[in-house]
């Protein structure tokens, strides 16, 4: 199974930019989950939810992911904010490879995002409302994460240099690990 890079976070913590650049330095290809869920379905997010409602959102979220998961390309994954909360995408996201966390003070979501606009979850206080989902993903996305970056005052840049360097770092971590494994049953077998 290949290794990809899960990039998770809240909306605003720049997932989509980051898991860009980090997939052009890693010559890895990058995937959206947003933007699958659009080449999928023809239809925007915000779309989805005025026509089809949330959890139908959820369930294209879902698919996306597992789509992106079961690729035999090892790849770039920007993963949906809420994608955390479906039992099965987060064993899906914890066997996928290397979660990277980008950690973000809700203050700085919200400054990030605005008034919301092209997102459905924020169309009334989108400040209180980050507020109150950073409060119940926080927790999820710490339980996923293997690395956390923050992303508070670092440009995007910094954030992809510093999320490459530690992707790369945990990969060949777990390759050197999986190589002694398969060395080890190796002259376990050939003792016999």
């Amino acid at each position: 199974m290949p290794e990809h890079v899960l990039v998770i976070g809240m909306m605003g913590a720049g997932k989509t930019t980051v898991g860009r650049a980090v997939a052009a330095a890693m010559r890895r290809p990058f995937l959206d989950s947003d933007a699958e869920i659009l080449e999928r379905t023809g239809l925007t997010v915000p779309e989805i939810f005025a026509t089809k409602g949330e959890p139908a959102f959820r369930g294209e979220e879902r698919a996306v992911l597992a789509a992106a998961l079961t690729s035999p390309v090892p790849s770039v994954i920007a993963v949906a904010g809420g994608a955390v909360f479906n039992p099965d995408s987060r064993r899906r996201i914890r066997a996928g490879g290397v979660v990277v966390w980008l950690r973000a003070r809700p203050q700085t979501l919200a400054g990030r995002v605005g008034v919301g606009n092209e997102r459905p979850l924020l169309e009334h206080d989108p400040a209180g409302t980050i507020a109150r989902l950073d409060a119940l993903r926080r927790p999820v996305y710490r339980s996923l994460a293997d690395v956390a970056v923050d992303v508070d005052g670092v440009a995007p840049s910094g954030v992809a240099e510093r999320v490459t360097r530690l992707a790369r770092v945990w990969l060949d971590e777990r390759s050197d690990a999986a190589d002694q494994a398969a060395r080890f049953r190796l002259s376990a077998g050939s003792s016999r």
